[in-house]
């Protein structure tokens, strides 16, 4: 027998009909600030706490992977101020939010290349990371410092280096392989991509992961992204009918099996 999610307009809907791992690109918190004649960073502030309902909605939901692409590694080219700013605001953010995540059962993980950043952030990554290891409601992956592109490369580097100690055979090498070797290798791929504030690309996002996740795209402001922007978005993935390449016969009779 299927369990049900029973929240608002989701009401009756099987829980395996909806999304395992939900990855959003949050966009638009500059531009919130802007309409309202604040500081650039008074948008990323009001983002955080878009992060906080999120998250707590994905766990009333039922998702179980939550992946926010944070900063990327594109992102250093912004203004020197903002960048240092953001540093500031992530380090706070680890400090303040480590012990509720464990208290409300989510795990925590930083995907990207963390060389980059200060010591103390580096350390308290480990630190939360840690802290969080065991806690299985919904694992929260931030993508810092992050580009699917890096990701991809450091996955062949790894292989590469595997061929030249005589590990591996190159003719072995796999998309499967390749797979088991990105920062994301522990975790369903992504069912749903949603991007916040109206662009409609990717941004080196996930590239390899998303290669079969169902787009979302809203005109929404990151920080005025909530529970209920959420639950739209779920609301148009279950409305879609995944294919993975089969026609839509196929899965129908699949479906009545």
């Amino acid at each position: 027998m299927s369990s049900q999610v029973d929240i608002g307009s989701l009401k009756g809907i099987p829980a395996e009909k909806l999304p395992r791992h939900v990855a959003i690109i949050l966009d638009g918190n500059n531009r919130w600030a802007k309409k309202r004649l604040l500081p650039g960073l008074a948008g990323h502030r009001a983002g955080v706490k878009a992060v906080r309902e999120v998250i707590q909605a994905c766990g009333d939901f039922g998702v179980g992977v939550l992946t926010l692409f944070a900063f990327s590694s594109e992102n250093w080219n912004r203004p020197k101020l903002e960048v240092d700013g953001l540093m500031e605001l992530f380090l706070r953010t680890l400090r303040k939010e480590t012990k509720s995540l464990k208290k409300n059962g989510i795990r925590l993980k930083i995907i990207g290349d963390k060389g980059r950043f200060s010591p103390s952030i580096q350390q308290h990554i480990a630190e939360a990371e840690a802290l969080t290891a065991n806690e299985a409601k919904v694992t929260l992956v931030i993508a810092a410092n992050y580009g699917g592109m890096w990701d991809i490369a450091e996955a062949t580097k790894t292989l590469a280096r595997k061929v030249e100690k005589g590990e591996l055979q190159a003719d072995q090498i796999n998309e499967h392989m390749i797979a088991g070797h990105l920062s994301t290798s522990e975790l369903p791929a992504p069912d749903l991509l949603i991007r916040t504030s109206g662009e409609q690309r990717i941004s080196n996002f996930l590239l390899w992961q998303c290669a079969y996740s169902e787009f979302y795209f809203t005109q929404t402001l990151w920080p005025d992204f909530d529970r209920k922007e959420l639950e739209r978005a779920l609301l148009a993935y279950v409305s879609r009918q995944r294919r993975f390449g089969k026609t839509s016969e196929q899965v129908e009779a699949q479906g009545q099996c």
